[in-house]
Order: C-alpha cells, then sequence, then structure tokens
C-alpha cells in the first residue's frame, strides 16, 4: 500500500503580537536608566558646584574622565554581550545581573564626602562616576539592543521604541517630580540631594526586573535569544574589525550625527536649566521648569510616533527639531522675573525633546538591518553600544564645556554653607549662561536637521532592505 504523497510544508505562524502588558515590561526596562541619567543631566553639575563644593571645572572634569572610560566600555560590553552564550540568552543575564549595582553606585554618587581638600572629594566622584557608568552599561546596553532582537517589523520597531522612550520620560519626569516634592519638603542641600537619590535608586532596580520577567517569553516565542550556532551571529570578527564595519556604514554615521547633535542640544540645555532659573530668572527652585520639559514631552512623543507612521521618520524630525530652534531663540531673550514665559517655553521646547528621544533609536534598527544585508551578520551589541557611548559623550561634552565657560565668565561658586540664589554672579558669567541654554544648541540643532535630511533609508528602502533579507533566508 502506497503511503499518501506529503502535503505542502505548513508555512511557520508569525509570532503573535506584543500585548499591552508586554509592551509595558519593555519600556519598564528604561525608566531606571532614564531616571538616573536625567538626574545626573539636570542636577549633577549644579550639585557638584554648589553643594560638594568642587569648582565649574573640577565638576565637569568628574563627567569627562567618566565619558573616556565609556569609549573602552560601551564598545566592550557591547562586544561582550553579543558573544555572551547562556540559556537565558546573550541579553538577558547581563539585565538581570547588573540591576542591583546599578542603583547601588548610583545612591554613592551623590552622597558628600566629608573630606577636607577639593582634590580628594573631585577623586572621590571620579571613582563613583566610573563604577556607576560600568553598571549603567551593563544594564542598559544589552536592553536597547532588545528593540532590533524582539521584532523585525518598521511599524512595531517604532511603537517599541515609543514605549521605551516613554517610559525612560516616565523615570526622568518622577525623578524630577520627586526632586520638587523633596526640595520643598527639606531644606538643606545634602539632604535634598541624598533622599532623592536613596528613592530614585529603589525604583531604578525594581522596573529592570519586571523587563526580564515580562519580555523573555517573547524572545524564546521569537527565536531573539539567538543561541550559539545562530549563523547570523558576529563571533568570529575581530573586535576592532567590528567597529570598523559599523563605522563604514554610510547611514549608521548619519544616524550617529544626528543623534550626537541633538543629545548634545537636550544635554546642554538641561545642564544649564539650574543655573539660568537660579542665577538669571531668581527663582529658589529649578525642578519645575525641568519638570515641565521632560513631563510634556511625553505627551509630544504621541504626536511624534503619529508624524512618523503617517509622514515619515525624517519629517517627524523636521516637524519637533525646528519648533525647538524657535524656543532656543526666545529662550535668550527672557528677562529676569518673566517665569510664565519661561514656563510656556519649557513646554514647547518638550516637542523637540520628544522628537531627540525617538526619531534616532526608531532609524538604529533598519541601519542594523542594511549591515545584515552587506555582511550577512547581525551586529546589535556593536551598534547599540556607540549610540549609548554618545548618549553618555553628549552629556559630558556638555557638561565639561558648560563647566570651562562658567570658569572663565568668573562664574561664582557657592560655599558649602551659602544659598546659591543669594550669590551675585558678574554679568559675565550671566551672559555665558544664557548664551548656553539658546545660541550654542540651536547651532547644534540645526546641524541635526541638516543631516537628518540626507539621511538615505526611507520607509521605501527598508522595505526593499526586508524583502532583500527574506530571499536571503529563504535561500539558506
Amino acid at each position: 500500500m502506497d503511503s499518501a504523497a506529503p502535503g505542502p510544508t505548513p508555512s511557520p505562524q508569525p509570532p503573535r503580537p506584543f500585548s499591552l502588558a508586554g509592551k509595558l515590561a519593555f519600556g519598564a526596562g528604561d525608566i531606571g536608566p532614564g531616571m538616573t541619567a536625567n538626574l545626573l543631566a539636570f542636577s549633577f553639575l549644579i550639585f557638584l558646584t554648589t553643594t560638594a563644593g568642587l569648582s565649574p571645572v573640577a565638576a565637569g572634569s568628574v563627567l569627562a574622565i567618566g565619558r573616556i572610560w565609556d569609549a573602552v566600555n560601551d564598545p566592550l560590553i557591547g562586544y561582550l554581550s553579543d558573544n555572551t552564550r547562556s540559556r537565558w540568552g546573550r541579553r538577558y543575564p547581563w539585565i538581570a545581573l547588573g540591576a542591583l549595582p546599578f542603583g547601588l553606585t548610583f545612591f554613592l554618587t551623590w552622597i558628600v564626602p566629608g573630606f577636607q581638600s577639593e582634590g580628594a572629594k573631585f577623586w572621590y566622584y571620579v571613582i563613583m562616576s566610573l563604577l556607576f557608568q560600568i553598571f549603567y552599561t551593563v544594564v542598559n546596553l544589552p536592553y536597547t539592543t532588545l528593540t532590533a532582537e524582539l521584532s523585525k517589523n518598521y511599524d512595531e520597531r517604532t511603537e517599541l521604541t515609543a514605549f521605551r522612550l516613554g517610559s525612560s520620560l516616565t523615570g526622568a519626569i518622577s525623578a524630577l517630580a520627586l526632586g520638587l516634592v523633596i526640595s520643598n519638603l527639606i531644606q538643606e542641600p545634602r539632604q535634598q540631594y541624598l533622599v532623592l537619590a536613596a528613592v530614585c535608586s529603589v525604583l531604578s532596580v525594581l522596573p529592570l526586573l519586571w523587563c526580564v520577567v515580562g519580555t523573555y517569553p517573547y524572545a524564546v516565542e521569537r527565536g531573539a535569544l539567538q543561541p550559539a550556532d545562530d549563523p547570523n551571529v558576529a563571533e568570529n570578527l575581530p573586535f576592532l574589525q567590528q567597529i570598523k564595519i559599523a563605522l563604514s556604514n554610510r547611514a549608521f554615521l548619519f544616524v550617529v550625527g544626528i543623534y550626537l547633535f541633538s543629545w548634545l542640544a537636550l544635554q546642554m540645555t538641561a545642564s544649564v536649566i539650574p543655573f539660568y532659573t537660579t542665577f538669571w530668572m531668581g527663582m529658589k527652585s529649578y525642578f519645575l521648569a525641568a519638570l515641565l520639559v521632560q513631563g510634556t514631552a511625553i505627551i509630544m512623543m504621541v504626536a511624534i510616533n503619529w508624524i512618523s507612521r503617517r509622514y515619515g521618520k525624517q519629517e517627524a524630525f523636521y516637524a519637533g527639531i525646528g519648533t525647538w530652534i524657535i524656543a532656543q531663540i526666545a529662550i535668550f531673550w527672557l528677562e529676569p522675573g518673566q517665569v510664565a514665559a519661561l514656563y510656556l517655553l519649557c513646554v514647547v521646547i518638550s516637542f523637540g525633546v520628544a522628537a531627540a528621544y525617538v526619531v534616532p533609536w526608531a532609524m538604529l534598527p533598519d541601519v542594523i538591518e542594511l549591515d545584515e544585508l552587506q555582511t550577512g551578520q547581525r551586529r546589535e551589541g556593536i551598534f547599540y553600544a556607540f549610540m549609548t557611548l554618545l548618549q553618555k559623550v553628549g552629556l559630558a561634552g556638555g557638561l565639561l564645556l558648560v563647566g570651562y565657560a562658567l570658569e572663565l565668565s568668573g562664574f561664582v561658586s557657592p560655599g558649602v554653607t551659602q544659598v546659591a540664589e543669594e550669590v551675585i554672579q558678574p554679568p559675565s558669567a550671566l551672559l555665558a549662561i544664557r548664551v548656553f541654554i539658546g545660541p550654542v544648541p540651536m547651532v547644534l540643532l540645526l546641524a541635526a536637521l541638516v543631516l537628518a535630511y540626507f539621511y538615505p533609508i526611507t520607509r521605501q528602502k527598508h522595505e526593499e532592505i526586508l524583502l532583500q533579507l527574506a530571499e536571503r533566508h529563504r535561500s539558506q
């Protein structure tokens, strides 16, 4: 008796789409990094100069030394993450094991040690910053890499990116909201920062564990763990050669430039807002202005996401950054006491902040697929490592540049026992503060717009890349 002829091989079922709970769990992984990075961006320079007793140059140098280490730290951890082999995959062990040290080292960064010399304090903050940045990279780099591994769909990636960065902004504004509340309840600056750091440290660790538990089933279903025998994993190329290939990707260089210039503008604005509100506007707290910049950005991200879906990623970037440039020009001309106008401009700036958060990160997975098409291998860790590195370089570069500008302009650092807003600054220092919150970020944003205009991967180009990749995978 002849056996029946075999029927056609059934097509593999598409993976189940991310549920709302899955999207929320994925986004939760950026709450802690968003919270900690935002406090550093807005508060660390003014904390070091007005509370810890460091000069502006010494305070800026603390950040610069940390970023020199990051030049090695970020790509190295990206490489190690790409080549990690375990039953839990490449990324999840790093996130789970790094969560607790990440929170602990962040807390220690905000302690004012009892050292008498500025040099001893300087080295304390250098060491704490180095340790924190190591564990920040340990948890955040593998996490951000998951975006490209969990989904290959253009629109789903944009949505996951929006959830991730929306959660990052949620963490960011939560930290500022806590700062506003704590600054009203506690008058002594040292205690304010210490309590704020303690609360944020705890709130930074728990969402990372939620992310691991909530997204791991999706990673298993979609084959995102990428075992050691996955032919698409770059496991044999030398580290320096992988970096060379990443930098030879023309589209990636455009994304790098777009992100670098927009992030520099964001970090520079964030670091100067405390000085601008305190010493130019004469306000007692900077947390509300900072909160408006970050808080309304979550709402603005909905608009940016809609524009991106309807018209394209570049068009969304044009709308957000163009609006932001207008606000940066206006804020330079405000006079002391025009608090309502300041708050309005902070809301306008948030539209551009939303574009700076969403669009470059949404572009990066497309670049990774172009690299796979050109090389036959996937190197998510390397590409995401450079983007994460640039985020930190943007923060360091902005803070260091502002620190030197304040020092050269004659900025007067308040004594440990002085109230910052009661210190009279010379006109040269006030002008430097205004220049670095208006014209300088504006120039950086214009450079980002130019690069976005020439970015080569449109929606149509991305669809062509996916079709070619699908054809290649079917023939293997």
